[in-house]
């Protein structure tokens, strides 16, 4: 439900919330909230964590979630909307970018390393849902990135699945970007990109699948209980072609030796992504299943959501 802040999200009276705006590496200026204990001293150095939204989130939903309930435990937390997208600048709007996505994170990092009580030791980064794949490709060339945790972290690569779960061959790549490849054409006769279908205004009597009835749980404006009206569920058309380039997590050796945390749900139809990064990195990382969790329950569900062992995860790594 969207509060007359803006926010899907009560602020905790114990929080302060701070709007701030700084620039990442590509020129592109990104909007942010910068969430601190009320109580924080100012004249010391503290632990500080850069959190990504779902892909089409925004920082209004479920990233402030986060960040609302981990600076109550004493970190400095920003939240931010990635390049092209919600209040950040960028165009054509829309656009979505996996590489840029990536480097957003570092900006945040960027950022947070220019504030006078903040330790550019001790930072650290969560990505959920698609911003998971996001924070560990960027933390394995950042090692100012300490400490990474993901949560519902999900595969947007770009190329076919069957039910949901990756299942790309390279003929089905290779379709895809033909079909890419038209749009644009289309585009460039146009003149303007062409976006991916919306979400509906109004939830559908019966969705296609349980995976997208679940989406729409969240998204949709009639009765979606992480709607905002700048997370609009859709990107340009040939922004696709570049995710299935990039390669997303073929680096992730060079993690070690610093930890990842994965936290995904028992019945989340996203859990095998994290069980597969779960099994790449073997020394390194730890998979927490929550009992009972759906994807979309790890963007706001503070009842399932485990913000005890993220506080302990990141008290301990970034000593």
């Amino acid at each position: 439900m969207l509060h007359e802040d803006g926010y899907t999200f009560a602020l905790s009276d114990k929080v302060q919330r701070e709007a701030v705006r700084y620039t990442n590496r590509y020129g592109i200026k990104l909007a942010g909230d910068l969430y601190t204990p009320k109580n924080l001293d100012r004249a010391g150095k503290h632990a500080a964590i850069v959190i990504g939204p779902p892909h089409g989130g925004v920082k209004e939903q479920g990233p402030g979630v986060y960040a609302n309930e981990l600076a109550q435990r004493g970190f400095v937390v920003l939240t931010f909307d990635p390049s092209y997208n919600g209040e950040s600048g960028g165009e054509p709007r829309h656009v979505t970018s996996p590489e840029l996505f990536a480097e957003d994170f570092s900006a945040g990092v960027d950022y947070l390393g220019t504030l006078p009580y903040v330790d550019r030791q001790k930072i650290g980064i969560i990505g959920i849902c698609g911003s998971g794949g996001f924070a560990l490709s960027q933390a394995s060339i950042d090692p100012r990135i300490k400490a990474v945790a993901t949560s519902a972290m999900y595969d947007i690569s770009g190329v076919s699945r069957d039910g949901w779960e990756y299942q790309g061959t390279p003929e089905a790549r290779r379709q895809q970007l033909s079909e890419l490849a038209e749009q644009r054409w289309k585009d460039v006769d146009s003149g303007t990109p062409a976006l991916q279908p919306p979400f509906p205004e109004q939830m559908p009597e019966s969705a296609p699948n349980p995976i997208v009835h679940e989406f729409f749980e969240y998204y949709v404006k009639s009765n979606g209980r992480g709607w905002h009206p700048r997370s609009i569920g859709a990107f340009t058309q040939t922004s696709s072609a570049a995710h299935i380039n990039f390669g997303l997590l073929k680096n992730l050796a060079d993690l070690a030796p610093r930890q990842v945390l994965l936290i995904t749900g028992d019945v989340a139809h996203s859990r095998w992504f994290s069980e597969k990064v779960h099994e790449q990195l073997p020394d390194n990382s730890e998979l927490v299943v929550i009992p009972g969790a759906r994807h979309i329950d790890l963007y706001d569900d503070t009842q399932k959501i485990p913000f005890d062992r993220l506080e302990q995860f990141f008290t301990e790594n970034l000593k």
